[in-house]
């Protein structure tokens, strides 16, 4: 598996919308999640979605704001982010789902901020 790779990060104002990226050589019938890191936390899981894409998982914290979806002939996921508050403010990353996990990707940076 080649490692991941985010993008789609940025400064946005709160309420403001951001769309992320998530590419890699092969995803194929893997369940895929985003995570995030602030700084000083843990790293956690946003939002994770079954290899067919029919099932998807949000934290409470970003439900209703947040959409995973996947698009598996271009072995890319997605996270479509609505709403930001300061509180969304992180690094983001993509992974498999689970704790069998490849290398990390550099992940991308999202910054909520007026």
């Amino acid at each position: 598996q080649d490692q991941v790779v985010e993008s789609g990060g940025g400064l946005v104002q709160p309420g403001g919308s951001l769309r992320l990226s998530c590419a890699a050589g092969w995803f194929g019938g893997y369940a895929l999640a985003w995570y995030r890191q602030a700084p000083g936390k843990e790293r956690e899981v946003v939002a994770s979605i079954t290899p067919s894409g029919g099932t998807t998982y949000y934290r409470d914290s970003v439900k209703g704001r947040f959409t995973i979806s996947r698009d598996n002939h271009k072995n890319t996921i997605y996270l479509q982010m609505n709403n930001l508050s300061s509180e969304d403010t992180a690094l983001y990353y993509c992974n498999r789902d689970g704790s069998i996990r490849w290398t990390w990707g550099p992940g991308t940076q999202v910054t909520v901020s007026a």
